[in-house]
Formats: structure tokens, sequence, C-alpha cells
């Protein structure tokens, strides 16, 4: 797993839960204090092993943890920003999942981020199909994309769908694409110290 993924979990976990918990999982995984380093790699089972032992700690299942990752991610203001770039409301940004792998890769060749597809179904139902090399990149997406309705303020239901032939499966259900106020979003990034 490349190490700017792990790192996120890293983070994830001492912004969320504290520095205790991460100490304790990072021990259990044999790293160091300092855990992981971004730019290197390291084995899936390692990852494996500082999820299974972030979830026993937390006495949470695997899945809630991953979907609980996957909001955390849209907190983050770079790939937030990197999100909103794939549509101006929520629908259009669903339609551009599918890119989202090569945009990744175009930033970093290396990165191990999953293949998504979405098909279109009639009346707002989609399902996006989630196919990569660790299990639980179907539950990191199911966070990000509630966490991505709420950014674009619209009314939608997700929900993991039983995996078929090793890929895991979305439904989709957009209720309403301006449900509420969505969070401000230029495509000029704000400069800091301007008046």
């Amino acid at each position: 797993m490349h190490g700017l993924i792990n790192r996120s979990i890293q983070i994830f976990l001492c912004e969320t839960y504290g520095g205790t918990l991460w100490a304790d999982v990072a021990s259990a995984a044999g790293l160091g204090p300092d855990g992981f380093e971004a730019m290197l790699h390291y084995d899936d089972d390692v990852t494996d092993v500082v999820l299974a032992s972030a979830s026993g700690r937390l006495g949470k299942p695997r899945a809630a943890l991953l979907e609980d990752f996957g909001a955390f991610l849209v907190t983050q203001e770079p790939l937030r920003r990197l999100l909103r770039f794939g549509g101006v409301d929520y629908a259009d940004f669903l339609l551009s999942l599918d890119e989202l792998q090569g945009r990744g890769l175009m930033a970093l060749p290396d990165l191990d981020l999953p293949a998504l597809g979405l098909n279109v179904h009639a009346g707002g139902r989609f399902t996006l199909t989630v196919q990569g090399d660790l299990p639980g990149w179907g539950a990191i997406a199911t966070g990000l994309l509630r966490a991505m309705a709420d950014d674009y303020g619209a009314l939608a239901t997700i929900e993991p769908m039983a995996p078929k032939n090793g890929t895991e499966l979305l439904s989709i259900e957009l209720h309403d694409a301006r449900f509420a106020v969505g969070r401000r979003f230029d495509l000029a990034q704000p400069v800091v110290g301007a008046e």
C-alpha cells in the first residue's frame, strides 16, 4: 500500500481518536512512533494490522472505521478541492468518479487507488463498482460519497450492496440535488493573508 494512503489513515486515527490510540496501533503493527512515510510503499499486511488493531481497540467494525475514514478525507481541503473539480453539482460529481483513479495516477503514478465504475439508472439511481486490491475500498467510498453529498448540499442515500466476484458495489440514490446550501467552493483557491 502506498505510504500516502497509510499516512492518511494515521492522520485520521490521530486527529479523531488521539495520539495514545495511534501509539498503540503503531506498536501492534511494528511501526515506530513517527508511523508511515508518505512516499514509501508498505506491505498490505501492515495496513491490515493497523486497521485490525484500531478496529479492535475502538470496538468498531472495520467497515465502519473505513467509512469514517472516507468521510474524514473530505475534510482535508486539498482532496476536497480535487473532488469538487469533478462537477458543479453532486450528479456531475458522481459522473466523474470513473476518472478519479486516472487523476490520482497523474499526480502519483504509483498510487494504489481502486478502479471505480458508475452505472446510471433511471430516477436518479446509480450503482458504483469499486475494485481494488485491498478489501474495504467500498466502505471508504461510502463515507466519502456521503460526505460529498453534504458538501454539495444534496440529499442522497448511499448503501453498500453485496459484493459480486470480488467487486464491491454501492447503491446511490439522489433524492434532491439542491436539498440544502452546500459548502462554499471557488475554482480559485483563496490566497492566505489577502483582504
